[in-house]
């Protein structure tokens, strides 16, 4: 064999492989990337269509939504859908709470979030919580908590102070 000829194990090194390309990072990072980019054209499409016009009560896509500052005997809209059954502060936890029945009143099966605020004698707010059901039938009920969770020591009133409800 002649000198520097292959096989020889001497002579010139042998060419340098190319850098190894990891495919599975690149399309996993690509369809991640297609998957945020139908995320926020999701959301940016259920903006667009929640903040449209009233017309849209016949579609399905309607949103409610009343804040409750009236009295209790108002009963028109959303808020109309929503009593509160119960409201104490736990006496082991002493985490405040608000037991609520939800009535669907509306005509199409519907989704609901409720805020609840905690308020003492005085009216001072002394912390918040939500609750909600999703896809309630007309006519239909369901018992929810709104459950807060910061301590208090003093009694409480529960107000209901905004709900939304949608078509689901």
């Amino acid at each position: 064999m002649p000198y520097g000829s292959p096989g020889s194990g001497w002579g010139a090194p042998p060419p340098p492989q190319p850098p190894k390309r990891n495919t599975g990072k690149i399309v996993g990072f690509g369809c991640l990337g297609v998957l945020l980019l139908f995320v926020v054209l999701g959301v940016i499409g259920g903006l667009v269509v929640g903040s449209g016009d009233d017309s849209s009560k016949d579609s399905g896509a309607v949103v409610e939504e009343s804040t409750a500052k009236a009295s209790p005997k108002e009963t028109s809209g959303p808020e109309g859908d929503v009593k509160i059954t119960k409201c104490e502060v736990d006496s082991t936890t002493s985490w405040p709470a608000a037991e609520l029945l939800i009535t669907n009143r509306s005509s199409k099966e519907s989704t609901y979030f409720i805020n609840v605020e905690f308020v003492d004698n005085s009216g001072k707010r002394l912390g918040e919580a939500s609750a909600g059901t999703s896809n309630l039938a007309p006519g239909q009920k369901a018992e929810e908590t709104a459950q807060g969770l910061n301590e208090i020591s003093v009694k409480i009133e529960c107000k209901v102070t905004e709900v939304t409800r949608w078509a689901s």
